[in-house]
């Protein structure tokens, strides 16, 4: 499969960011601009406002999908402060995030809990987006592809073959996150074909010629046709621009083949 084959995906994590107003009216200026795009585009906005923002989607005969930034991976029950799968999915969610730099670096998520988040959201149906990336100073050390390799053989253990097709990877190397430094595209591109080679390993080569794999780490207009541009870069998980519907769009506009 060429990439002309995989469907460019955009997600667009808002983080913390946005009120209940300025959450209606950027989604209603995404749709807008990007409701009509080829691409497959995913916003992840705060839990507080998935209702808000799946009504403001309602209707608009958009294209555009609601997914959450995180969620606990057990049943409904006694988890003071957590979200579970279900919840999500009442409020309209189809995708989420998993193993995002902020989650493994500032909450302290490890390896063996991202892979049981991950299980269990692709045994609930749901669309995951598993995230790797290495820190400035393992990629200063060299080792930013055992990183790479280290965080995907965890993060889909136990996650068999015929499960792959709810599941997009995303590169973000760390020290790009929010910075506004970014992997060159001749970097990104090595290591998207690493992790490609990687998938193949684990899976098969029709695993790996299938599968999605964004670059995310300070994506803006500027840069994203060169980015996308590049054979085994499918799209990007976009951080700050996706707060801004114009920025958003030019963004998805730049996944066009």
């Amino acid at each position: 499969m060429s990439t002309a084959d995989r469907k460019p995906f955009v997600g667009g994590n808002w983080k913390m960011n946005t009120n209940s107003a300025g959450a209606s009216a950027l989604i209603g200026a995404v749709t807008d601009r990007s409701g009509s795009s080829d691409a497959e585009v995913v916003v992840y906005p705060p839990f507080v406002y998935l209702r808000e923002v799946g009504a403001a989607m309602s209707g608009k005969g958009t294209n555009v999908r609601l997914g959450a930034q995180d969620f606990r991976h057990e049943p409904d029950g006694a988890m003071t402060g957590c979200i579970s799968l279900s919840m999500l999915k009442d409020c309209g969610a189809t995708s989420v995030l998993t193993g995002h730099s902020e989650r493994r670096h500032v909450i302290g998520e490890s390896d063996s809990l991202i892979n049981a988040k991950t299980k269990a959201a692709l045994d609930a149906g749901m669309q995951v987006v598993l995230c790797i990336g290495e820190l400035l100073e393992e990629r200063e050390a060299g080792q930013t592809d055992a990183v790479n390799e280290r965080q995907l053989r965890a993060g889909l253990d136990g996650v068999a073959e015929s499960q792959l097709g709810q599941v997009v990877l995303a590169y973000e190397p760390v020290w790009a996150i929010g910075t506004g430094k970014t992997a060159t595209s001749g970097d990104a591109q090595d290591a998207h074909t690493k992790i490609r080679g990687l998938v193949e390993s684990m899976y098969s080569a029709d695993a790996a010629s299938k599968m999605r794999i964004l670059y995310g780490g300070s994506v803006k207009p500027g840069n994203a046709v060169e980015l996308f541009g590049m054979p085994d870069i499918d799209g990007g998980l976009i951080g700050g621009a996706s707060l801004n519907a114009d920025d958003f769009g030019a963004i998805v506009d730049a996944t066009g083949r």
